[in-house]
């Protein structure tokens, strides 16, 4: 026990000093609210929270620029145009939502949450921006090439996705890269209606079939490099090759030693996972030049690893591939372009800073300018003709343009008692000599509001009484009385609330895999209420039946949220959010939907794509699909829903359709089963089909108009069932 038991009187029951304590002495101190110390983070001298105060609290201007921005309502916007979008042309995320969610009847969409918006105009001016900042650096350095990218579909194989890539990108040659047959196919049919110039580069491991495919693409006069992962898909390509007497086009991907030393870079340097070495890439040489296709080697392919923090080491792995890539032109091979791969990388929590997985200490213009100024000082010191510069730029390109919108369902209530409510004596009645001890001394510490000493005998007072409550000595109330008791004194040493949990409609799983599988973090701001001081710190708890369901990690190293009360939950008003709260999770358009699961068998989320219009809310929804529904998330684990339902159909016959006198039961309670396959696994609130009890058998039905309907319809139970999940 600490030293300050032994002043202790292991008898005495109440020290004095305790009873003052529980009375509430008023030296003590009282507890700070969080929305003060918020207010300070912001600014110290402000009375009045506004707009700008949220936006220096969640760094919006830091990660958000140029793209999202807070207006005057307190709501989040988008800017689709970047630094050359216009007032009128901002779009408000909340607007979409309510638009989106809002049943067909007033004029909304129907659609469930969670929700993915994408806006196809950041996706266009991301890839026109990148464009655009290797122009200048290429007419700035006096470079006698150009810059040609390409987009990883790995990063998001969304159909419509690629399809605008291509689509935004034909202009200056965009094409696409694939690492796998289906993206190798997928890339093929988009690339049909692209620019004929635009590259489509095969990386990844392969087989006889990819390459086949590959060679093939390039029969269909589509600009197709074979990217070799392996040395012995060299053999492969010059047999296949010979047998469709196609004339390939190869490129080697090299192992640099250049090592990027964050999580991304993990599979960079010489022991890296992808790619050839020296001697492997000299091999491949000889069995081109043997073949007599060394004029097929045109391209030379690296990749230090996502996210390069600083441009210092991208340009040390640039000068030393740019040195591979002059090396093989002085062998013979017939060099034209040098892919840079990934790396570029954006900033995820608004630090601008090299030293983070997180952030990138450059924008896109000092990016291009380092790669351009690399490749031309190896070339020009060589006397090596200058190559086009290729970049697989993927989670830059698509990683601002989709945004996770879902809504926060609950939040827990503060469980520390007043200090009018602690009942000394009630507690101290069954505990035991060593745990009457230790409240004492926590009452003397927090008397001397030393903190650390009173987490400790809090803590151990704990302890003490959960074994007497495992001993069933101690009763469950005076268990909760100690625990409401050790929460009191906490709050008023610390002088802080603990953070609540607020409870999401949302899987993390499915939505962030990243969250949880590596750590990634994503900037997450509530998308209204703006305008308004956020009260409490949150962390957020999703659906699943997992421990690892949550998200407690958050941008600029906290473990809390700052967040809003919520409507009926201790909370302000909805911000004409009709009593909802939603919260959006930003910069997640790489990888997040494609790494994605359905743990919990929780499906993706609904989506929409928006663009800017000029009518009255600036926006128009082009595209919008519901989201999985329980029976699409059955099927993708070989569930069939239409014998499920079939079997709880004569199931219900069996139990529920013998009541002659109240034929419209069975009926209504069919119906709902089929329903409830064709509804999405999410929660719905305040919705037309909550159940309501409509008789006295015990069966819940949706609201009336639901139960009159499956009553009185002269359809079959087979139609029904179309109707309900079609």
């Amino acid at each position: 026990m600490p030293a300050l038991a032994c002043c202790v009187d292991a008898a005495a029951v109440a020290p004095p000093g305790y009873a003052a304590f529980i009375a509430g002495d008023s030296s003590l101190p009282s507890a700070v609210p969080f929305s003060a110390s918020t207010a300070d983070a912001a600014d110290s001298n402000s009375t009045h929270w506004s707009p700008a105060h949220s936006s220096a609290l969640y760094r919006i201007d830091g990660w958000g620029a140029p793209y999202f921005s807070v207006n005057n309502a307190g709501n989040i916007t988008v800017r689709p145009y970047g630094t050359d979008t216009l007032a009128h042309q901002e779009i408000d995320l909340l607007k979409i939502v309510k638009k989106v969610s809002d049943p067909k009847s007033v004029g909304g969409l129907g659609l469930q949450l969670p929700l993915i918006v994408r806006v196809p105009d950041v996706l266009k001016n991301r890839l026109e921006s990148l464009q655009s900042a290797f122009e200048s650096a290429i007419q700035a350095q006096g470079y006698e090439s150009h810059y040609r990218g390409v987009y990883p579909v790995k990063c998001n194989q969304d159909r419509f996705v690629v399809q605008d890539i291509v689509k935004f990108g034909a202009p200056f040659r965009f094409g696409l890269e694939a690492g796998s047959k289906p993206e190798l196919l997928l890339a093929m049919s988009c690339l049909c209606k692209g620019n004929p110039e635009a590259l489509l580069v095969c990386n990844g491991f392969k087989d006889a079939e990819y390459i086949f495919l590959a060679l093939l693409a390039r029969k269909l006069a589509l600009n197709t490099v074979i990217v070799l992962e392996e040395e012995e898909e060299v053999d492969l390509v010059i047999e296949i090759s010979k047998k469709l007497s196609v004339r390939p086009v190869i490129g080697v991907r090299a192992k640099l030693r250049t090592k990027h030393s964050g999580h991304f870079g993990s599979t960079s340097g010489e022991k890296g996972k992808f790619g050839l070495t020296t001697i492997q890439i000299l091999r491949v040489v000889k069995k081109l030049q043997d073949s007599g296709m060394l004029d097929c080697l045109q391209l030379l392919h690296f990749h230090i690893g996502s996210q390069i923090p600083s441009t210092a080491l991208l340009q040390a792995g640039v000068v030393e591939a740019a040195q591979i890539y002059s090396e093989l032109a002085r062998l013979g091979a017939d060099m034209k372009v040098i892919d840079i791969g990934g790396g570029l990388g954006i900033d995820y929590d608004g630090s601008k800073s090299g030293n983070s997985d997180l952030s990138v200490s450059y924008g896109l213009q000092e990016y291009a300018s380092a790669v351009v100024n690399a490749v031309r000082f190896v070339c020009d010191r060589k006397s090596i003709k200058h190559p086009i510069i290729c970049s697989e730029s993927g989670r830059a390109i698509v990683s601002h343009h989709s945004i996770l919108i879902f809504e926060a369902m609950s939040a827990t209530a503060p469980t520390t008692p007043a200090v009018n409510q602690v009942d000394l004596p009630f507690i101290l009645e069954g505990l035991s000599e060593d745990a009457r001890v230790d409240c004492w001394n926590l009452s003397q510490a927090a008397m001397r509001h030393e903190t650390e000493t009173c987490f400790v005998y809090a803590d151990q007072l704990k302890q003490r009484c959960v074994e007497q409550f495992k001993e069933g000595t101690l009763g469950i109330e005076q268990l909760a009385a100690v625990d409401g008791l050790c929460d009191l004194v906490s709050k008023v040493v610390d002088a802080s609330e603990p953070a609540r949990t607020y409870h999401v409609n949302l899987s993390i799983f499915t939505s962030i895999p990243d969250f949880w599988s590596i750590g990634q973090i994503f900037p997450i701001v509530p998308i209204h209420r703006l305008d308004e001081r956020p009260e409490v710190r949150g962390i957020l708890s999703d659906l699943t039946c997992d421990s690892d369901g949550k998200i407690d990690k958050f941008i600029g190293g906290e473990t809390s949220l700052p967040l809003h009360g919520l409507e009926g939950n201790g909370g302000g008003s909805s911000g004409g959010a009709n009593g909802r709260y939603y919260l959006g999770m930003f910069l997640g358009g790489a990888y997040q939907e494609s790494l994605g699961g359905v743990h919990n068998l929780f499906g993706g989320p609904s989506v929409v794509s928006v663009s800017q219009s000029d009518g009255p809310y600036s926006f128009a929804v082009t595209r919008a699909a519901p989201g999985p529904s329980c029976g699409d998330v059955l099927r993708v684990m070989q569930h069939e829903p239409e014998l499920m339902f079939e079997t709880l159909k004569h199931r219900a016959e069996e139990f529920c359709g013998q009541d002659h006198g109240n034929e419209g039961t069975h009926a209504a309670l069919v119906s709902t089963i089929a329903r409830s396959f064709h509804n999405m696994p999410y929660l719905v609130v305040a919705s037309p089909c909550s159940l309501t009890a409509m008789n006295n058998n015990g069966f819940y039905y949706c609201n009336e108009e639901d139960y009159n309907a499956a009553v009185d319809s002269g359809a079959s139970e087979d139609e029904q069932w179309s109707y309900c999940y079609a």
